[in-house]
């Protein structure tokens, strides 16, 4: 399941760990990818604790705040 937290989505903000980590709990059997917010490997690092199967890194890909080889390392 894609889930984008909209208010976040392209702010690179930081995303909203409790929403991801609270769906990943109440839905242990779907994929919880997350959208919305990412900085940093910091933040993809996070999400992962949290549940999430995933996440969209867009604008911090764009923007060299995250290497494709850092990800794909991840």
């Amino acid at each position: 399941m894609l889930c984008t937290d909209i208010a976040r989505d392209g702010m690179l903000a930081g995303p909203n760990v409790a929403l991801y980590r609270a769906l990943a709990a109440r839905y242990p059997g779907i994929a919880v990818q997350a959208s919305g917010g990412v900085r940093d490997m910091a933040d993809v690092a996070e999400l992962r604790a949290a549940g999430a199967a995933g996440a969209i890194v867009g604008l911090a890909l764009l923007e060299g705040r995250v290497s494709t080889q850092e990800l794909l390392a991840c």
